[in-house]
């Protein structure tokens, strides 16, 4: 039996992540599987770190997509894939590998899903989470700090590219989506009618 696979995308700091909770909060792990763009970043182990950390994150060319759609295709088909690792602060892929199992419904979620024509095509329900750009930065700055060690310079620096790719990639892919969810993770209205239909198209299968 195919899986469904629900793609979630938007901007850096939308709430995509507070999305994907909400829904795991309505559904169970034996239900679902998760996948994240964010383990799909090329591996740059092979530059010098000065290199890597200007690395352009926000650039659908920083995704080795080839494998995320190969790993997409295969859990769809019924078939365990190994989910790489990504470290941020060295700009590497990890020797470890995370397991995800096939389920009746796969949600991959990432900033730049919807720029890549394979991966859309794979997607049975695409949803944008929009966010005005002002609670976007909020919440990078909160996450850069804690979980990529980045100073308040850093993040504010950086953000002039990420607005850029933002504009440029990310924003127009809004075209593509199913569903466009203002306000995130705190439009619970939104998030009861995504849980809704993903619940019925599990039993429709």
């Amino acid at each position: 039996m195919e899986s469904i696979i629900i793609g979630i995308a938007g901007g850096s700091g939308s709430g995509k992540t507070t999305v994907v909770r909400r829904i795991m909060e309505n559904l169970t792990d034996k239900e679902v599987a998760i996948i994240s763009q964010d383990q799909y970043y090329r591996d740059n182990s092979d530059i010098p770190l000065e290199e890597r950390q200007l690395v352009n994150f926000d650039h659908p060319d920083a995704i080795e997509f080839e494998l995320l759609v190969s790993h997409l295709r295969d859990v769809k088909a019924g078939k365990t894939i190994q989910e790489p690792t990504y470290d941020y602060i060295t700009s590497t892929r990890q020797p470890k590998t995370v397991t995800v199992k096939p389920r009746h419904v796969v949600i991959v979620e990432g900033i730049l899903l919807f720029t890549d024509p394979q991966v859309r095509e794979l997607c049975n329900i695409k949803v944008f989470v929009d966010a005005d750009s002002d609670d976007r930065l909020m919440r990078i700055i909160r996450r850069d700090m804690v979980e990529r060690g980045r100073t308040i310079d850093e993040i504010l620096n950086r953000y002039e590219v990420v607005k850029a790719m933002h504009d440029l990639f990310i924003e127009p892919t809004k075209k593509f989506a199913d569903i466009i969810m203002p306000q995130g993770g705190e439009n619970l209205k939104a998030i009861d009618v995504l849980v809704s239909m993903i619940k019925q198209k599990v039993n429709e299968r």
